[in-house]
């Protein structure tokens, strides 16, 4: 199982009713997936850098779970059919980093310096 963390941002304006919804419905989808909820925290509603839909400000919400790409399809696909989800990233934050192949480095030659070309073709016509 891989380590996912994704942040929404849901309307400034909702009652906690309609939050409780929309964070219970990712809850939901993280349980039945087979992953598994480690936190799920809310950062409060701040200013958004651009307005979205008209709206300044936004209540963001942290969650931190391990689960299948199967499971990340489904919880974003949820969000993004809800209204009240303004904007939403997941990101995959498992400790192993991708193996990527090293190369070598390439060492060249060095070549003497020539201060004057012409000599270097006198010299190698002579030898």
């Amino acid at each position: 199982m891989r380590k996912y963390e994704t942040i929404f941002i849901l309307q400034p304006d909702l009652g906690e009713d309609d939050i409780k919804v929309v964070t219970g419905k990712a809850q939901d989808v993280i349980a039945s997936y087979k992953g598994e909820l480690h936190r799920m925290d809310d950062w409060g509603v701040r200013k958004l850098a651009y307005p979205i839909r008209k709206c300044a400000r936004g209540r963001y919400y942290y969650a931190r779970f391990d689960g299948g790409a199967e499971l990340i399809a489904e919880l974003e696909r949820r969000l993004r059919l809800d209204e009240k989800v303004l904007r939403y990233q997941s990101v995959n934050i498992t400790d192993e980093p991708e193996k990527v192949e090293k190369k070598a480095p390439v060492i060249e030659p060095e070549l003497p310096e020539i201060a004057d070309a012409d000599e270097a073709v006198v010299e190698t016509a002579n030898e």
